[in-house]
């Protein structure tokens, strides 16, 4: 066995061979980004093997966030996975936890590093985390995340380290990493802006822990997005106008306030078209995930600053920020999740949340986990922590989906990740509606008129009047029939003539 200065090195099979049937093992990565990649999929290899045997072999998994190609799909191909947390995005794990076939906890992302210091999940038995360098003293310089990578590596059994060369060593000018001690001995943090760091450039792992170290080369495996589409573009037009009037009405400073973005198409419409606005000026970011509609904005300087946890950037992209890192390590930080989805920094920073939705009720309760109320899509991730803190709560969606035959503006969400006491503003293609201020039936009638597709107003007008009376009018036999329609004959409104909607 040949060693990496005082850590033994190993093949991917001698490492997947000492994770033992049960095991709880933390993997680094927060999306794909500084995702573990040797290792899962030799992992998957092993389970296959023991399976063929007739032996048994399932992990619990935990990550920072989702990790769908890099550690959920090669183990839930292999049915490796017996417990998951906190977030996942892979579509068969995700079938097989609507099965009940792998238990899953959704939950909110800054929580985890305490949870797991707390050891609400029992023993951490491994720590697979990846990173541009070990020290003999223990010293760890993660790579493109940090997400919860810390605290695993400190509270873990035993460690492995994945060294991916594919990465720029200057990492480390980006990172921040500091680890909460345990309540009650707990201060404030001194954030007072998003470039302010506290910690220290490295993770510390006791140098006795550690298992062994293996080599690759191998970028993260990050797709860019689509070109946006017409109706992210009308969201992102309203969102922006929005902010606009609001500085104008001096509501929001003339320096502006820092924004927090959330993950997928029509968030990085949405900071595109905050970056072409003549009138927003430049802004800064503190969020959870650096993606790739930010880099030509910080590039052209309206993007000033940015605290994350993760650069999830594709390919190409993260190369351009690696061969100038000279412009991009001064003006990002990357942090532990415990920390850019941190409640206290988030409020006292006065941070704008804008957040994606399935769906969104009358009332303004939102629901971005679960279809129908009961199957996962992915999870409420750190959604919750901004929206619950934020100075303005945005949430984000299409006003329909499937040609017409799915309303996203629906009488009663069947599943609630954020309520209508932190959701401030709603927008769709339709319009934005302000909630500030307004009461359950302004509420409602602001969402029905401004955001629901004009197709589906009649109808909840109508739920609204043969609703039973109440500071907030339900009728309870009838809350559900569009979701039970679309499950029983494959659409909301199955009468509705679908021509009239815009298929692209």
């Amino acid at each position: 066995m040949t060693k990496m200065g005082t850590f033994p090195v190993l093949t991917p099979e001698e490492a997947a061979a000492r994770i033992f049937n049960g095991a709880t093992v933390g993997f680094s990565g927060f999306t794909n980004a500084g995702a573990a990649k040797v290792i899962p999929r030799a992992l998957a290899a092993r389970a296959h093997e023991l399976h063929r045997q007739g032996q048994p072999y399932k992990i619990r998994v935990l990550t920072g966030a989702s990790s769908g190609e890099n550690i959920d799909d090669p183990l839930a191909e292999a049915e490796a996975i017996s417990w998951r947390a906190p977030y996942q995005s892979g579509s068969l794990l995700r079938k097989q936890i609507n099965r009940q076939e792998v238990e899953y906890v959704d939950m909110h992302l800054s929580q985890l590093p305490q949870t797991v210091l707390a050891g609400f999940y029992g023993k951490l038995d491994f720590a697979v985390v990846e990173a541009t360098e070990i020290m003999p003293d223990g010293r760890v310089y993660l790579s493109t995340s940090v997400g919860a990578s810390p605290s695993y590596l400190k509270h873990a059994d035993h460690i492995i380290i994945e060294i991916n060369h594919f990465h720029s060593m200057r990492l480390r000018e980006m990172a921040d990493i500091f680890i909460l001690p345990p309540p009650p001995h707990r201060s404030a943090l001194p954030l007072h802006e998003p470039l302010t760091k506290v910690g220290l450039p490295y993770a510390m792992v006791d140098p006795r822990k550690v298992v062994g170290v293996l080599e690759n080369c191998e970028s993260d495996h990050i797709s860019g997005f689509s070109p946006p589409d017409a109706r992210s573009q009308k969201i992102a037009e309203h969102v922006v106008r929005f902010l606009v009037d609001e500085m104008r009405a001096e509501r929001i400073p003339r320096e502006f306030l820092p924004l927090q973005a959330g993950v997928g198409n029509v968030a990085n419409s949405v900071m595109a078209a905050l970056g072409e606005s003549r009138d927003i000026p430049r802004f800064k970011m503190y969020t959870e995930v650096f993606q790739d509609s930010l880099v030509p904005l910080m590039d052209e300087g309206k993007l000033t600053a940015a605290s994350t946890t993760s650069l999830t950037l594709s390919s190409e992209v993260l190369q351009t920020v690696y061969e100038n890192m000279d412009f991009f390590a001064p003006r990002i930080v990357l942090r532990p999740q415990e920390l850019s989805n941190h409640p206290g920094v988030v409020l006292r920073l006065g941070v704008i949340a804008m957040n994606t939705a399935l769906e969104i009720d009358i009332y303004g309760n939102v629901n971005s986990s679960h279809v129908f109320g009961t199957d996962i899509m992915n999870g409420v991730g750190g959604s919750g922590e901004f929206t619950r803190n934020a100075y303005l709560s945005i949430y984000m969606c299409p006003s329909i989906a499937r040609g017409g035959k799915i309303s996203a503006i629906v009488p009663m969400v069947p599943h609630v990740d954020n309520n209508e006491h932190s959701v401030q503003v709603v927008v769709t293609e339709q319009g934005l509606a302000d909630l500030r201020g307004l009461g359950p039936m302004q509420r409602a009638s602001a969402i029905i008129e401004k955001c629901a597709h004009p197709a589906y107003r009649d109808y909840l007008h109508h739920y609204i009047e043969k609703a039973r009376a109440g500071h907030i009018r339900h009728h309870l036999e009838a809350c559900f029939d569009l979701h039970m329609n679309l499950m029983e004959q494959g659409a909301m409104l199955p009468d509705l003539d679908m021509s009239q909607f815009d298929q692209a």
